[in-house]
């Protein structure tokens, strides 16, 4: 035991008062998080002020929270958390397809369309045209695969933070490719817009002199039986926000090209082909 809690051993003492038939990995989380915790603390000098305003922060944080609205992972998302933790977890071969944040917007239960239907219901927007493959490591098509894609409208804004005013399932659909591994659909190219910022996150970016924007880009969830799945968005090409997204969700690998279409069904084409690696055997 660490005996009673002063400045000096505030780590042993803390963690010291764990007891020994606990859950081993929530014993292993607890431990590392009361001793960065408290070196923190230390290293800061944090001030009576400061950590009550700290803790009436996060209240707040937590009383903005809904089931429309999560301000938490709001939170964790602007500060780089969210990414940091989402690339721990999907380390992959050079060759694949990288994953970024799945963000708050994604609704299960997308209708199927049929391959080279369009998911723009409003009819607002520069039309694109989305086309590309999904394949595996070594180049091959992968048959099967569902591609569930969604974006924000012209306006940028996703359906479900506009009830009744965009149409259900706006700017939404899922695809499945066939034996080529080929995947195509109209939409609109995406524009930036900024997260949700009249809340305590909004608050801290502020502060922190930066601004809430997120650089326009289009989702995907690809998931195929036998490969990893893969949660990324593919970004506008020379967007102003690619370097200073809210939520440090861009990678160089996921900025894509979009080509003004001269003549064509639609204004712009977006070429991307998704390279998945296979689950651990």
């Amino acid at each position: 035991m660490a005996g009673y809690f002063t400045e000096e051993n505030s780590i042993e003492a803390v963690n010291g008062r764990m007891g020994k038939d606990i859950n081993p990995r929530l014993a292993e989380v607890m431990a590392c998080l009361i001793k960065h915790l408290h070196a923190f603390a230390q290293d800061i000098q944090l001030t009576q002020d400061e950590w009550n305003y700290g803790i009436e922060f996060l209240t707040r944080t937590g009383q903005m929270c809904s089931s429309e609205r999560q301000e938490f992972i709001l939170l964790s998302d602007a500060l780089g958390f969210s990414m940091l933790v989402d690339a721990i977890n999907n380390r992959r071969p050079a060759r694949a397809t990288e994953n970024t944040v799945f963000g708050p917007f994604h609704v299960k239960g997308a209708p199927v369309r049929q391959m080279g239907d369009s998911i723009n219901l409003d009819g607002k927007g520069e039309s694109c045209l989305y086309e590309g493959r999904v394949i595996d490591l070594d180049g091959k098509p992968i048959e099967g695969a569902r591609i569930d894609v969604w974006s924000d409208s012209a306006e940028g804004f996703y359906d479900v933070q506009q009830p009744g005013v965009q149409p259900r399932w706006n700017n939404r659909g899922i695809f499945v490719t066939r034996s080529d591994g080929a995947y195509r659909f109209a939409g609109i190219k995406p524009v930036s817009y900024p997260i949700p910022d009249d809340g305590p996150v909004g608050e801290m970016l502020g502060h922190l002199g930066r601004h809430p924007y997120r650089p326009a880009h289009m989702h995907y969830l690809v998931t195929a039986e036998g490969y990893q799945k893969l949660v990324t968005h593919i970004f506008v090409a020379g967007d102003a926000y690619l370097e200073s997204d809210a939520v440090f969700g861009v990678k160089s690998s996921l900025i894509g090209v979009f080509e003004r279409v001269v003549n064509g069904a639609t204004l712009w084409r977006s070429p991307f082909d998704f390279v998945l690696a296979r689950t651990a055997r």
